[in-house]
């Protein structure tokens, strides 16, 4: 068994759409970044990597590198997929929490689910999806950004 720890943050800007787990989500700001800015799916991107001691998706897509611009992050989640399975592993449950004031997140959790699950063939009960507010608090209680947090657990197969 392996387990992985993900961590991502973007700031909210305007003239973005906001994607959160590959939902487009509507509300005035979207994530900046040079991808889509994904933030759920990039935690939990790097928590398989981490797992698999494959670094981080920083090393496998650079926001130095024009063919990851305005990528989409579930692309991206299918290598990342091919790369956790090449390394001999399966997914045993991933869990991840969103940490934004606003917008509301729980009505948009079940596509999320969805559309990560299928990516990565998994069940829906292998993948935990909360959101959470900072009570006002810090860059994401403030409304400056949305981060979140993923942790995996991998088994060999």
């Amino acid at each position: 068994m392996r387990v992985g720890m993900g961590y991502d943050v973007h700031k909210l800007t305007t003239n973005r759409d906001l994607i959160i787990g590959g939902v487009k989500i509507p509300y005035e700001k979207g994530l900046l970044g040079h991808s889509d800015a994904d933030v759920l799916t990039h935690a939990i991107m790097d928590s398989l990597l981490g797992a698999c001691a494959l670094g981080d998706i920083g090393t496998h897509f650079p926001d130095t590198d024009s063919r990851f611009k305005g990528a989409s992050s579930l692309d991206l989640l299918v290598h990342v997929n091919e790369l956790i399975k090449k390394a001999g592993y399966l997914i045993s449950n991933i869990d991840a929490t969103i940490i934004a004031q606003k917008p509301k997140m729980a009505p948009h959790i079940p596509s999320m689910k969805e559309i990560l699950c299928k990516i990565l063939n998994i069940d829906l009960n292998q993948l935990n999806i909360k959101a959470t507010t900072e009570e006002g608090l810090g860059f994401t209680g403030t409304g400056e950004g949305i981060s979140s947090q993923s942790i995996c657990l991998l088994i060999k197969k």
